[in-house]
């Protein structure tokens, strides 16, 4: 222990912030808050310390919390390697994993009172039960609670006066003519067709996958990824949401309907239950404005949905499973014409408002609903429909991000939390849809790639509004870091099926004769791992695993076999080349044991290590954390220190890692060192230290 430098510490960490985009509209004076954060503190030149590897949500964000590297802490991927399976993983963001010693742990062993808001990777369960200790989800790093309180998909409502009745197309179905105008109603019902008895709450594997009963019991999830169809980019920026194609038609058969009302039906919860809809006139007699209702009256609606805002944190009932809850939910007019003959219309996802289970304390929850209102729901639609990114993903971040500042900000004044480590997901999350959007190559040649570069600095513009909601903290006495597990670049070229962190990667591995699915009677490959034939597979990002004999399930390499078979995979990696380009596609391979240099060592890591060479990257995971990409983007994470404790507006020409960052925080409260901790403070940042 030392002597503090400073009394209360807020980590603000936003997940896929890249330290180059960050610096480039610094530069051009588009990020005036973080300008404020660094004329406040200190950084580097170019903002970025060297992230951990793999370069993936999990590991980093632990990598920050403990100051080990990933072979150290144990989370060495966003999936951890099934203990009988080559080609399954299970899930790994689940703090029992973590065999490293968070900071946390620390500082309320030395009696500061610390919140863990949102901390993806290590952080839920709890790793204390001491009252000082209070944390906020932390098992997905989406968007609090979503992986646990999703009642019911977001949905977008087609009204017509020329349809005649109404129909409910469950999300399970590829939704012809998505994002079309309301001119193709009729083509999308007639390219669809509903399953009646169809039970869509079987489905709903996004609301299930997160901290679901398989996940807590660690069960296998198998996922082969076979060509650029399976990517994760590929399917992440499909749009997935339930269509209702409801007729419009005068509200004659409604209570207190205004004079000239129009009325429609939609349906909520997997098409289970009816929502009532009025359209009414403003003084100038233009439909514009949109009302909900649970019965025919026009006296007991729950929303009123002005044409052009997102009105947001509207409880309504849901259904999922036979439980009804109260849930919380947003809604947008996409299109209503002047005579409310046409109208599209956005109804979010549906959250649970009594879901607690990932809280601790438990009243805490109730606190912040109380006082700051219930967890506003995400979007995840755009992708490449350019306008619902403008019109619903990124105006729901805002929502978001606004909730988070103001329960943050509470929190801290009402509860007087000395240490606050927090995580918000909204770069990344708009990563995942959009970046690889922002050039233009082959799969993707119908959208505009200046039309997603300009996303791209919403999205900036978008959380510099939300860390500038923290600066007055500065002058309040509290030191401040910004920092980011990783950035995200936009592709290059179309990547190989090579590093793809979701699941098995097939084809590079089969085209280099290592791995072989097995077929079908008629020769087709099916999902099935031909394990007579498999020497190797490729699986979790980075990591490559020899089929060993008495080791795997399956193998049929003999152990002494096993070295001479890794040097072959290694050669043959660094000869392959894309088929298009001619170029090398990966960057570097090495033996588990060599990768200790790396941090990707032992036996949570295969046991070869690659990456992915620059050009060939896709949004982050399968490269270095060094690697750039088109529009001036890459995968090195931000760091920037500003307040008490910490020189102001000073640059620093000392490599900062992120093994670094939990030994700064330690010496600036004057806490011990985490058991495991690897890192070493940043001295040279430090207020005094010449």
């Amino acid at each position: 222990m030392t002597n503090a430098r400073a009394k209360k510490m807020i980590v603000l960490g936003i997940d896929g912030m890249d330290a180059k985009t960050t610096h480039r509209m610094v530069e051009e004076g588009k990020l005036p808050h973080i300008k404020r954060f660094l004329e406040a503190g200190s950084s580097r030149s170019g903002l970025e310390m060297l992230g951990a590897h793999p370069t993936i949500t999990p590991p980093c964000w632990t990598t920050l919390a403990t100051g080990a590297y990933p072979g150290t802490h144990g989370i060495t991927d966003y999936w951890r390697q099934s203990p009988d399976s080559l080609d399954a993983v299970v899930y790994n963001m689940d703090s029992r994993n973590c065999k490293a010693e968070q900071i946390w742990n620390c500082t309320i062993e030395d009696k500061l009172k610390t919140l863990v808001w949102h901390w993806p990777g290590c952080s839920w369960p709890a790793t204390s039960t001491n009252p000082l200790l209070s944390v906020v989800d932390g098992t997905q790093p989406g968007s609090v609670n979503m992986g646990v309180a999703q009642m019911d998909w977001e949905k977008i409502i087609y009204g017509s006066g020329d349809l005649d009745t109404p129909k409910f197309i469950p999300h399970t179905e590829k939704a012809a003519g998505v994002g079309c105008n309301i001119t193709n109603l009729k083509e999308v019902v007639s390219s669809k067709k509903l399953n009646e008895d169809e039970d869509a709450d079987d489905e709903d594997e996004m609301m299930e996958i997160w901290w679901g009963d398989e996940s807590r019991k660690g069960g296998e999830i198998r996922t082969y990824v076979k060509s650029l169809e399976d990517t994760e980019m590929m399917i992440g920026a499909k749009v997935a949401y339930d269509i209702v194609m409801t007729p419009i038609k005068p509200a004659d058969d409604w209570e207190n309907a205004p004079a000239d009302a129009l009325q429609f039906e939609l349906m909520i919860s997997a098409g289970k239950e009816v929502r009532y809809g009025l359209i009414t006139k403003n003084a100038a007699g233009k439909y514009d404005t949109v009302t909900l209702s649970r019965t025919k009256n026009a006296n007991e609606t729950f929303v009123t949905i002005p044409e052009g805002e997102m009105v947001s944190g509207i409880i309504d009932d849901a259904t999922k499973n036979g439980e009804t809850k109260p849930c919380c939910r947003s809604y947008k007019i996409l299109e209503l014409s002047d005579d409310g003959q046409t109208l599209r219309l956005w109804i979010s996802n549906a959250l649970d408002t009594t879901n607690d289970m990932l809280w601790q304390p438990k009243d805490l929850y109730q606190e912040i609903v109380k006082n700051v209102g219930p967890v506003p729901p995400v979007s995840l639609i755009g992708g490449e429909d350019a306008e619902l990114v403008d019109q619903i993903f990124l105006p729901s971040w805002d929502i978001y991000c606004q909730w988070q500042a103001d329960c943050i900000e509470y929190l801290i004044e009402h509860d007087h939390f000395d240490a606050v480590f927090s995580h918000l997901h909204n770069v990344d999350c708009a990563g995942h849809q959009l970046w690889h959007l922002a050039k233009t190559l082959y799969p993707w040649k119908a959208t505009d790639e200046k039309v997603y570069q300009s996303f791209i600095e919403r999205v900036y513009i978008q959380t510099d509004a939300y860390l500038g909601r923290f600066c007055h903290f500065l002058d309040e006495g509290y030191t401040i870091f910004v920092v980011s597990d990783h950035g995200l670049l936009v592709g290059q070229n179309v990547p190989p099926i090579l590093g793809e962190y979701g699941g098995l990667n097939v084809q590079v591995m089969a085209d280099l004769g290592y791995t072989t699915l097995k077929k079908d009677a008629a020769g087709n490959e099916i999902d099935e791992v031909d394990w007579t034939k498999t020497t190797a597979v490729q699986i979790r990002s980075n990591y490559i695993y020899v089929n060993v004999k008495g080791r795997d399930a399956h193998g049929i390499v003999d152990p002494k076999d096993q070295y001479e078979l890794e040097d072959k995979i290694i050669s043959d990696l660094y000869n392959y080349r894309d088929p298009v380009t001619g170029k090398r596609v990966v960057g570097i391979a090495m033996r588990n044991k060599d990768a200790a240099i790396l941090g990707v060592s032992g036996p949570e890591c295969g046991d070869i290590f690659f990456t992915v060479e620059e050009g060939f990257n896709c949004l982050h995971g399968d490269g270095l954390t060094t690697a750039e990409g088109y529009f001036g983007t890459s995968t090195l994470p931000v760091f920037i220190a500003a307040g008490q404790g910490v020189k102001t507006d000073f640059t620093t020409d000392r490599v900062i890692r992120q093994v670094d960052v939990t030994p700064t925080i330690a010496t600036l409260l004057g806490v011990r060192m985490p058991a495991q901790a690897e890192g070493a403070p940043i001295y040279q940042i430090l207020a005094g230290v010449d």
